[in-house]
Formats: C-alpha cells, sequence, structure tokens
C-alpha cells in the first residue's frame, strides 16, 4: 500500500512561481514512477510531468516544459513540483500519482487527494 499526500497548492497571480509538495510511504517505492497530473474544471484530467525513483528519468506535457520541474528528494520520500511561469491555464486541482511509467491515468495505482492551484490573470 502507498500513501500520498500533496501540499503547496493555493491562490497566485499570472508569472508566479509555486512548489507543489507529495509525500510518499508505502513498500517497495523505489521500483514506482511517481508523476503530478492535474484536472481543471470541466475537463479531463491530464498529465503534467513524472519521475522515477530508481535513478531520476522525468518526462513532462508538451505545455509545462521550460516552466515546470518535477524532482524527488530520497531522504524525505518527497516528490516536488516546481511551477514557474505559471499561467491562468494552469488553474486546476493537481494529484500526484505513483505507478508505472507513462502519461497515460491507467499506469497509476495510487493517487493523492489533490491539491487546488488557482493562477489569476
Amino acid at each position: 500500500q502507498v500513501e500520498l499526500v500533496e501540499s503547496g497548492g493555493g491562490l497566485v497571480q499570472a508569472g508566479d512561481t509555486l512548489r507543489l509538495s507529495c509525500a510518499a510511504s508505502g513498500r517497495a517505492l523505489s521500483t514506482y514512477a511517481m508523476a503530478w497530473f492535474r484536472q481543471a474544471p470541466g475537463k479531463e484530467r491530464e498529465f503534467v510531468a513524472s519521475i522515477t525513483w530508481s535513478d531520476g528519468w522525468t518526462d513532462y506535457a508538451d505545455s509545462v516544459k521550460g516552466r515546470f520541474t518535477i524532482s524527488r528528494d530520497d531522504a524525505k520520500m518527497t516528490v516536488v513540483l516546481q511551477m514557474n511561469s505559471l499561467k491562468p491555464a494552469d488553474t486546476a486541482v493537481y494529484y500526484c500519482a505513483a505507478g508505472g511509467w507513462g502519461s497515460p491515468e491507467s499506469a497509476y495505482n495510487y493517487w493523492g487527494q489533490g491539491t487546488q492551484v488557482t493562477v489569476s490573470s
């Protein structure tokens, strides 16, 4: 069983930065990939970024490349999403997920409760 707890969401202005954290606990975490997804009002949940615990391979959605950075802290078992140059289009509930590699939701077995990010223009 894996437990994921997100934190760090909030209300910011366009151009600001925000840092989301996902605290992970559970067995065999090192065998998983970790990812961030987001869901905007009225839209389907979409992939944002992913990273592997074992070697730090990363992947990003085109919409966030160059602005968002995913990283991991092995000692704290935390995955961080650093979000720079935020846009109103980034407004969504952000979810942390653990599971297999890739962008499909179906690759991930465990999900956090989500944290709201709102970017005003």
